[in-house]
């Protein structure tokens, strides 16, 4: 077992992700029909899913692979990951799918909108990450160390598909877990189906991972080398992608309605992933000196600060008509 390295920052970094992960699960347990199901999920994805290929890829870093990472050690590991790692992307992921749920959109372009949102998110997120560098008594370590290519495309010493990889890494989860979902309901609710299908949902989110299809995503390979500039080709082609299926979502399929309203208090975990997560990160980037990269956080921030802001005042205004016409059908 490996030493605990002491750096406060990091620490109450860690702390943060735990305290809002310990109140998404009341959350979960409060306003999901089925809440066994979908801790079960948040399970599945952190222990057989995120974490499984995290440690992977810090394996292959510690013998000394390039392309592959380390973590600098937290008090709650994973083997060689920290805790708060998988979960910081399970959050991210559950609250946009919640937020989705509200909308009528169809089911196929919700992992595209998750993708996007997780993107954006590790924009505020990773380059942070990458800076915050200690020399502690172990010496000197990263909160996280990218060992890249020679030649590979970066973005602050971050390969660029490592942005393009949250798109499909919480596209593929979103996917299967749909499906798992319509089984559920297909099945008439059946508990060994619930049971069943996050778990399989984790298997094969990682078995397609791991496959080429991630690295045809990532430059288009094998028709490209990973050093080549189609890193920035898919990065800009899976974003625009993305964004186009979210407008035509929204556009062609949503009337304007919502299932629920966004409450600031109700809905604090999930409003806190968006906005609270981009706006610590964006403090601990102008505590630490690291102005290069502030411009990158605070736009990612600015992204999510809208997003969440139309949806919320979107949501209120469709209640307060609701609320309008049924005051007037009553008194007409």
């Amino acid at each position: 077992m490996g030493n605990i390295t002491i750096v406060p920052v990091w620490m109450i970094q860690d702390i943060i992700v735990l305290i809002i992960a310990t109140l998404m699960i009341f959350y979960i347990i409060d306003n999901e029909e089925r809440p066994k199901i979908v801790l079960l999920q948040f399970v599945c994805f952190v222990f057989f899913y995120a974490s499984v290929f995290e440690n992977v890829a810090v394996f292959m870093g510690s013998i000394g692979k390039e392309g592959f990472y380390s973590y600098g050690r937290s008090i709650l590991m994973i083997f060689n990951v920290p805790l708060t790692v998988p979960i910081i992307e399970f959050l991210i992921v559950y609250s946009t799918l919640r937020v989705l749920k509200m909308i009528n959109i169809p089911s196929w372009a919700k992992p595209f909108i998750a993708g996007l949102s997780a993107l954006i998110f590790d924009f505020s997120l990773d380059p942070v990450a990458v800076k915050q560098i200690f020399q502690t008594s172990e010496g000197l370590i990263g909160r996280w160390s990218y060992y890249p290519l020679p030649g590979e495309p970066v973005i602050y010493g971050e390969p660029v598909m490592n942005f393009t990889g949250w798109i499909y890494i919480a596209g593929y989860w979103t996917a299967f877990i749909l499906i798992g979902e319509w089984w559920h309901k297909k099945s008439g609710y059946s508990k060994l189906i619930g049971y069943i299908y996050p778990v399989l949902a984790s298997i094969l989110s990682l078995v397609c991972l791991v496959s080429p299809i991630s690295n045809f995503f990532n430059y288009m390979g094998p028709f490209f080398t990973r050093t080549s500039n189609m890193q920035w080709v898919m990065l800009i082609a899976l974003s625009i992608i993305s964004v186009g299926i979210l407008v035509l979502a929204l556009v062609k399929y949503w009337d304007g309605r919502f299932v629920g309203s966004l409450d600031y208090k109700k809905d604090f975990p999930i409003m806190f992933t968006f906005l609270g997560f981009p706006f610590a990160n964006t403090l601990f980037c102008l505590i630490g000196g690291y102005m290069e990269i502030l411009w990158l956080v605070t736009l990612a921030q600015v992204l999510l600060l809208s997003g969440w802001s139309c949806i919320y005042i979107l949501s209120k205004k469709s209640f307060t008509m609701k609320a309008s016409k049924q005051v007037n059908q009553i008194n007409g």
